[in-house]
């Protein structure tokens, strides 16, 4: 009748609850984390985590992110590494270097970037890009 299947996820197992920074929050320094992380407000340091990315609307980070999977609507600078899919949705502002395997660019969205992208056999191939919607490169403070 139960089965370890429906038993809810606790904090302790790997991945945990997501993480997040909101809106008004400035952090300097890096952050480690095995779990999802939601950024809304602004980070200057690294991102290392074994989940998702996601940069809000309102959010930016200048640093360094490694991840599994990112989605960014706000703005990003700095070194951006993606072992899975990089979603840029039409807000979005990236601008540094990018390495991924998958690439989703909504229109509108602004990367400023040098593209490296990864493969199914493994193969590397270096694009360099600049591409540029309808909106205006986002202020970051």
């Amino acid at each position: 009748m139960f089965s370890d299947k429906q038993k809810p996820k606790t904090m302790n197992e790997v991945g945990g609850q997501p993480n997040r920074i909101e809106k008004n929050t400035k952090i300097k320094g890096d952050i480690i984390s095995e779990a999802d992380f939601r950024i809304d407000g602004k980070l200057d340091g690294n991102v290392k985590t074994s989940g998702k990315v996601v940069i809000g609307k309102d959010g930016y980070i200048h640093g360094k992110v490694e991840c599994v999977n990112a989605d960014i609507e706000g703005g990003f600078n700095g070194e951006l590494l993606v072992s899975d899919l990089l979603s840029l949705k039409a807000s979005a502002v990236i601008e540094g270097t990018v390495s991924v395997s998958k690439l989703a660019v909504e229109p509108g969205a602004t990367f400023n970037a040098s593209c490296t992208m990864k493969g199914s056999a493994g193969a590397m191939s270096s694009n360099s890009g600049s591409f540029k919607g309808k909106n205006e490169p986002a202020k970051a403070s």
